[in-house]
């Protein structure tokens, strides 16, 4: 296999570098957290100030959890500003490598092909990478750390692992280097895609690290993970045979359009049930403005962490695929009437419209008018147009304004946070 060069950059504590930069601050030396102070003490801090982390306040962690003594700035979440500067550091990658040659991980890390670019600027992947990284500081004031690595997971693991305990940000990782740095490395949940889920497994057979899981057996990490395992051997040995270009051109077999709240308190079964409706009433919007029709809605009911009630879960098809409104949302209703429980409060609701395909594979049933689903779709895109125009509350329905409703706040938030408008 043709050796290449990947690099894996991450801008350190992102938001909150954001907003210290907003601020006139040192992002490195600034006391802040980002989080929504209308929320309750128990909200998650979306991030957390390198300065504070030296601390030893956890990233991630609750508000509450921040010692007392430590003053700091609390920030609100503005996550349209942090996307238009997550667009600006894609363009000072734009400038040294093609799109092609670019992989968008997260808002705040992306994995970069160098290998053709070394011989050209006349740079090895350590200048390449600083360069880069300045130019990011320059720029934008965001600070960012780099791995490097001849394949994704070792420049992940570089960035992860070893970019942490070196001055200049950069971790650099082959198969050898790895293998003799980082075989006997703990805690193995510091190896990207381990969790404690697979330590615990894996400690059940007596299997602690890198090294043991490279030494074991295969049919026993096969035996433990099934055709998950393959992934985990080829990582323990710093393999990955995947490149930018295999993701790139990966086609799923199927696709599916995605929808989850956790609720802010504990809701009833009534009320729990119109947070459902609009979640199908938005997702319906969705394949519209994308051209797409679905025959099957997943629905997943979560219970009060007050309760013992195991969550919910169920599957309902329809005749035939369609985008309807009308005719979603009166699935969903009857399939939340089949799996809900009546008697307890309800905390999270997830949905899933399944074997999502182009409107042109629809074919309907004898008992549905096409003239009246063709006008119920022109209705849903001139929703969408003044949605677009003037903002996605600038038109609702009935049950949006209803007092347990969710979507007007959802409204205003971009993946679950304050977008800063």
């Amino acid at each position: 296999m043709e050796s290449r060069t990947y690099m894996c950059i991450d801008l350190k504590s992102f938001y909150a570098s954001v907003e210290c930069v907003e601020r006139g601050l040192d992002p490195l030396t600034a006391h802040l957290v980002v989080a929504d102070p209308e929320r309750t003490e128990k909200t998650v801090c979306l991030a957390v100030s390198p300065a504070l982390r030296a601390l030893g306040v956890k990233n991630r962690c609750r508000v509450f959890q921040i010692p007392e003594g430590i003053s700091y700035i609390c920030a609100p979440p503005r996550m349209k500003l942090y996307i238009q500067y997550s667009a600006d550091i894609y363009g000072i990658y734009l400038k040294y490598i093609a799109k092609e040659d670019i992989y968008v991980y997260s808002i705040d890390e992306a994995f970069l092909d160098v290998t053709d670019y070394l011989e050209m600027y006349g740079m090895s992947a350590r200048e390449l990478g600083g360069r880069i990284m300045q130019d990011i500081r320059d720029s934008v004031g965001v600070t960012a750390a780099c791995g490097i690595g001849t394949n994704l997971y070792l420049a992940k693991i570089a960035l992860d692992i070893t970019a942490k305990h070196v001055k200049d940000n950069i971790g650099i990782l082959d198969e050898e280097s790895y293998r003799r740095t980082l075989w006997d490395h703990k805690p193995l949940t510091d190896f990207w895609r381990v969790g404690p889920g697979t330590v615990n497994r894996l400690e059940s057979a007596g299997i602690s690290t890198m090294r043991g899981i490279a030494g074991a057996p295969e049919d026993l990490i096969y035996k433990l993970f099934g055709i998950d395992g393959e992934l985990l051997i080829d990582h323990a040995w710093g393999r990955e045979p995947t490149t930018i270009a295999d993701i790139k051109a990966y086609k799923p077999k199927a696709n599916s359009l995605s929808s989850m709240q956790v609720l802010g308190c504990d809701y009833s079964y009534e009320d729990a049930g119109l947070v459902a409706r609009e979640m199908a009433d938005q997702l319906c919007l969705e394949l519209v403005d994308r051209g797409l029709v679905t025959e099957s809605i997943f629905l997943y009911v979560g219970y009060s962490r007050q309760s013992a009630r195991e969550s919910s879960k169920g599957t309902a098809s329809m005749p035939f695929a369609n985008n309807s409104s009308k005719t979603i949302i009166a699935c969903v209703d009857r399939l939340y009437q089949r799996i809900a429980d009546r008697k307890t409060p309800i905390h999270r609701i997830a949905m899933a419209f399944n074997n999502v395909v182009e409107e042109g594979y629809e074919q309907l049933d004898l008992f549905t008018d096409p003239a009246e689903l063709e006008k119920e779709r022109r209705m849903q895109k001139a929703v969408l147009d003044i949605k677009k125009k003037f903002g996605k509350n600038a038109i609702l329905k009935g049950m949006d304004l209803q007092d347990h409703a969710t979507a007007r706040d959802r409204n205003r938030q971009i993946g679950g946070h304050r977008s800063g408008e």
